[in-house]
């Protein structure tokens, strides 16, 4: 591959590039680029519930270590979206599931800031894979809790016969976009973040193949880039905060109907 190219084109680090390949029969188990980042981020979340077993097991310490205070902020984050957006007696039952969608988009989205790394939640597929994994275990549980007052979900309490028949396939509509609406937010945000910093990184690699005062000009770039990583950083833990709150939400409908 070229570098050069690379370097300058902002849309070919989100190619899936095989790197072992695979073929039994019409099933491609070829491994790709994509599937390492996976395992990666497969590997950091397990380490970090060992890491969180281990300390559970143990007593605490009286004086915090860094990753003891990690954890600590990153466990009384969760717990408080869950139980004020979830309501219920039973809500903490769904704390380990928004704990381990919040970390798996996570270490996703920051793996895919290490240079030359491949971010999967860059690809609208994966995105939308989770969602409707997601959505189609929150109608599950919706079924089995509610039985057939799950309807009731498209007919808000109070509403007329002559209003319903508009009502009810306007909220079936919104009720369908949900995933869509994860994925594509999470997707758009990542591609188009990431598209940015390679987009100033090829400016800045085209700038240094001249000379004299052009060359020099290759530095207000490469200044650019640092607080767009950091604002591509923030973004990265944000949305991950945000598909966990959405999915809170989405649940506490479900669960309590509305």
């Amino acid at each position: 591959m070229n570098i050069s190219f690379f370097l300058t084109s902002p849309l070919e680090q989100f190619e899936i590039l095989p790197l072992l390949s695979f073929n039994f029969g019409p099933v491609d188990l070829s491994i790709t680029n994509q599937t390492v980042i996976l395992f990666l981020i497969i590997f950091f979340s397990f380490s970090l519930f060992f890491g969180i077993v281990k300390q559970s097991d143990n007593s605490l310490l009286v004086i915090p270590n860094r990753y003891q205070i990690i954890l600590e902020l990153v466990y009384n984050l969760i717990l408080s979206m869950v139980t004020d957006n979830i309501a219920g007696k039973k809500n903490q039952l769904f704390f380990p599931l928004i704990f381990v969608i919040f970390f798996f988009i996570v270490c996703a989205n920051l793996i895919g800031l290490v240079p030359y790394s491949f971010t999967v939640t860059s690809h609208f597929l994966v995105t939308l894979a989770l969602s409707l994994s997601i959505f189609i275990g929150m109608n599950i549980i919706c079924v089995k809790t509610h039985k057939l007052e799950f309807f009731s979900l498209f007919l808000p309490s109070g509403t007329s016969v002559a209003l319903s028949f508009l009502l009810v396939p306007v909220e079936l509509i919104s009720y369908i976009f949900k995933p869509l609406s994860l994925a594509i937010r999470l997707f758009c945000n990542m591609m188009a973040g990431h598209t940015l910093l390679k987009v100033f990184a090829g400016f800045s690699w085209s700038l240094m193949s001249f000379t004299g005062v052009i060359f020099t000009m290759h530095y207000l770039p490469l200044i650019i880039l640092v607080p767009l990583f950091g604002l591509e950083f923030g973004v990265a833990v944000i949305q991950a905060f945000v598909f966990s709150l959405l999915t809170c939400i989405y649940l506490n409908d479900a669960i309590n109907l509305h």
